[in-house]
């Protein structure tokens, strides 16, 4: 066995050459195909398997401190619990994604190793217990799906025009990704908090990789390791490395090299090499070739805006559907329409719901109309849109290979230089989200209004109880689904207008304001979904109507006058109000007193079929 691969593993950086040499005899050598299961939930943990190349994943129930997903790749290891404890089981599954070359210490062999060589076996158990505090203690930072890689205190050197500097050696993110990291200290929101955004900076980075491999400019070995990598960040790897501020000077650059070092590392990984080998796979020369990030980071805006309006338009339907359930289920229940907080004429509260329910669903199409703006793309334009530094035919292959990744019907920009500072789509869009925002907002003020009570407000409907309302007086419940959606209806708007203003700040050949614009684009896209998601759920499904309570205001009302006036004439009409105004009677019975209509007449005339009829 290779001794260079063995005294390569972080594991045993603290063994001797000699024990090294000594270690090689117990050690054994295994190979898996893809899509080969490894370990499955239930069985023994019986050997430490250090993977030289390929890839693992393992995919287990989340705990306290196990993931559900995990990648494992080259100079990772798995199963060490094994040589920690006896008879422990498996709680996860293991497969490889690749074909994967590994070697392993069984159990019955690490026993032997701990009676021929005791002092060797207890480096070993140090070293694994120290790797996995660690990993214990850093898991709360990881994102569901994350890197395999254990704190191994160790340092590697990068470098850039400003010169040197020193980053964690399990960091997949480089030298310019730090400096941002210490420059931008903005939101203290990530990239990372938009996965979305992740997915479209790695379709942007495969897509040129496959267009620059296939055009001869990139070598198709590189290809194929950046590729890989892509395609990990794209189905939700990695993105814990992804740690740029979204509000960044630049113009988006700082996120730009986040994506292209993060890349090129897992690439180089993927290959077997080490992080920061940039000889072998390079951020700018390599996975950043043919591209801006003028040209780059724009076209990942709208992938990832594109992708998230599906989210968005579902969040939408459903709570149409929800409002128009209650449409139907309260076509019944008579009420006092109002107008400026007065009484107006009498309807039903299944028609106030339905209202609601087509207010909103306008949006949808427009909202589809909007989204047909990202789908036009300034990739290939490069620095400001003449293509420097690509291939002639990057653009087109660059659009082609897109449209493959993403499915969606993408198109180049006619003019790349007019597209590179153009940022009239997030406007317009940014405009759309405002709209809706706004919709739900005035639904919000009435879902609050006609619950307002219970006993000395409108009292029309009953909200569904979400927790107390008061930490001073007993028995009081808020309305608080719909007034976190006002808030949330607040931020949008606000949105938007930073939106317009970072558009209008633009100069020249580019719009150096971008992060700010797809910060609050994204921020409101998310927060208007999960806004739309929790009212329906949580608030407009549980909507009940007090019946009684509408019944009463309806016969209380003096609006209920114009309603009658078809039958009882103008002046009756106008002698009822006035009488019913000074007296505090109800109009229902001030008509009965004055016998000017029939009980049974009047009940007739107050069924919702015949009140809203336009012969009444």
């Amino acid at each position: 066995m290779d001794l260079s691969h063995v005294s390569h593993f972080p594991l045993f950086s603290n063994l001797s050459e000699n024990e090294v040499k000594i270690l090689i005899n117990y050690l054994e050598k295994e190979n898996y195909k893809k899509n080969e299961i490894l370990y499955s939930p239930g069985l023994v943990r019986d050997k430490l398997r250090l993977i030289i190349s390929g890839r693992v994943e393992v995919s287990a129930p989340s705990s306290d401190f196990e993931e559900p997903t995990t990648i494992y790749g080259p100079n990772q290891f798995l199963g060490e619990v094994s040589l920690l404890q006896e008879g422990t089981l498996h709680k996860a599954k293991a497969v490889a994604l690749l074909s994967t070359k590994a070697i392993t210490l069984s159990r019955q062999n690490f026993l032997k190793l701990m009676k021929d060589h005791q002092e060797i076996s207890c480096k070993i158990q140090m070293s694994i217990g120290s790797f996995v505090f660690n990993r214990i203690s850093s898991a709360v930072t990881h994102s569901s799906v994350h890197y395999a890689g254990y704190s191994s205190g160790k340092k590697r050197l990068e470098h850039d025009l400003l010169g040197n500097r020193e980053l964690p050696d399990d960091a997949y993110y480089g030298v310019q990704t730090l400096r941002a990291l210490e420059n931008f200290n903005i939101t203290g929101v990530k990239l990372k908090s938009f996965p979305i955004f992740i997915k479209g900076l790695a379709q942007v980075k495969k897509a040129a990789a496959l267009a620059n491999a296939e055009l001869g400019v990139l070598n198709k070995d590189i290809a194929n390791y950046i590729v890989m990598a892509c395609d990990e960040i794209i189905a939700g790897h990695w993105h814990d490395q992804f740690l740029v501020d979204m509000i960044q000077g630049g113009a988006g650059t700082s996120t730009n090299m986040n994506a292209n070092e993060v890349i090129a590392n897992r690439a180089l990984e993927l290959w077997g090499k080490a992080k920061g080998d940039y000889n072998s796979i390079h951020p700018n020369n390599h996975v950043n070739l043919g591209q801006s990030t003028n040209d780059a980071y724009p076209t990942a805006i709208r992938l990832a805006t594109l992708q998230s309006i599906p989210s968005l338009l579902e969040a939408l339907v459903e709570l149409c559907g929800l409002l128009s359930n209650k449409g139907n289920e309260f076509s019944d229940v008579i009420k006092m329409g109002r107008t400026q907080l007065q009484d107006a004429v009498p309807m039903t509260l299944g028609q106030e719901f339905e209202a609601f329910s087509v207010t909103l669903g306008e949006d949808i199409a427009r909202i589809r109309d909007g989204a047909k703006l990202f789908l036009e793309l300034s990739i290939g334009g490069t620095a400001i849109g003449t293509g420097i530094n690509s291939h002639p035919k990057y653009a087109a292959k660059a659009i082609e290979k897109l449209r493959e990744i993403t499915e969606l019907d993408l198109v180049a920009s006619p003019n790349l230089i007019e597209a590179t500072p153009d940022t009239g789509a997030f406007v317009l869009f940014s405009g759309i989200l405002k709209r809706l925002a706004i919709k739900l907002s005035k639904i919000c003020n009435d879902l609050r209004l006609l619950s307002s009570g219970p006993r000395c407000g409108f009292g029309d409907i009953n909200l569904p109880p979400m927790q107390p309302g008061s930490s001073i007086m007993p028995g009081k419940v808020n309305p608080v689904i719909p007034e976190v959606v006002n808030q949330i209806a607040f931020q949008v708007i606000g949105n938007d207008l930073t939106v317009t203003m970072a558009s209008e700040g633009g100069q020249l050949q580019l719009n150096a304001f971008e992060p700010v614009m797809v910060f609050n684009i994204f921020q409101s896209v998310t927060m208007l979904t999960r806004g739309m998601r929790t009212l329906g759920r949580l608030c407009v499904e549980g909507i009940t109507a007090n019946k009684e309570a509408c019944r009463r205001s309806v016969e209380h009302s003096i609006g209920l006058v114009t309603a009658l006036n078809p039958l009882i004439g103008y002046e009756n009409s106008t002698m009822i109000a006035k009488e019913a105004l000074a007296t505090g009677d109800s109009v229902f019975n001030l008509v009965l007193k004055h016998k000017l209509l029939t009980r049974q007449q009047l009940e007739d005339a107050l069924k919702p079929e015949n009140m809203l009829s336009a012969r009444l």
